[in-house]
């Protein structure tokens, strides 16, 4: 979906319970009612981005799909990123997975100037620095040169969303 104009309406009826009911979930995500509703009929990208991130925790070489969810965000318009991001991970993943794609998630919005989603905020920290190399002498220039959202989380790499590897 482009960031072409909205130009178009579309109206439903609903009763009173299910409004409140949408806009209680739509004030969760962060999000206008009608971007909350849009995300959940133009959903294709949203669970693609799930099954990245639910593939995470089942696989040994994650790089493929760091890489995958690196261009889907890379390529992303705003406002989508901002649908296909609102749901965070699923608790199954490990906390330094669910760190890696909250760092991903706001570098990302934070390029676009894009919403960042509130689960972002609920994934806390890790306690231990992890580096994107063993190699002593890299650690000063990832400590110094790692995007604020990976710093922030205790994980120090070179290359982040829209960057290639």
């Amino acid at each position: 979906m482009s960031e072409d104009r909205k130009t178009e309406q579309l109206q439903i009826r609903v009763s009173p319970s299910e409004k409140a009911a949408i806009r209680r979930a739509a004030k969760h995500s962060g999000m206008r009612m009608s971007d909350w509703v849009l995300s959940k009929v133009l959903s294709v990208r949203q669970e693609r981005f799930q099954q990245l991130v639910n593939e995470l925790s089942d696989t040994e070489k994650p790089s493929y799909i760091i890489a995958e969810l690196n261009e889907m965000l890379s390529v992303l318009p705003r406002e989508e990123l901002q649908r296909v991001v609102s749901e965070g991970p699923p608790a199954r993943l490990t906390s330094y997975w669910k760190n890696y794609v909250a760092a991903m998630v706001e570098h990302a919005a934070t390029r676009k100037n894009a919403r960042v989603p509130m689960w972002i905020e609920e994934v806390q920290p890790l306690e231990e620095p992890i580096f994107g190399s063993s190699l002593d002498s890299l650690r000063l220039h990832l400590l110094t040169n790692s995007p604020p959202a990976f710093r922030r989380r205790n994980i120090f790499i070179d290359s982040s969303v829209g960057d290639r590897v």
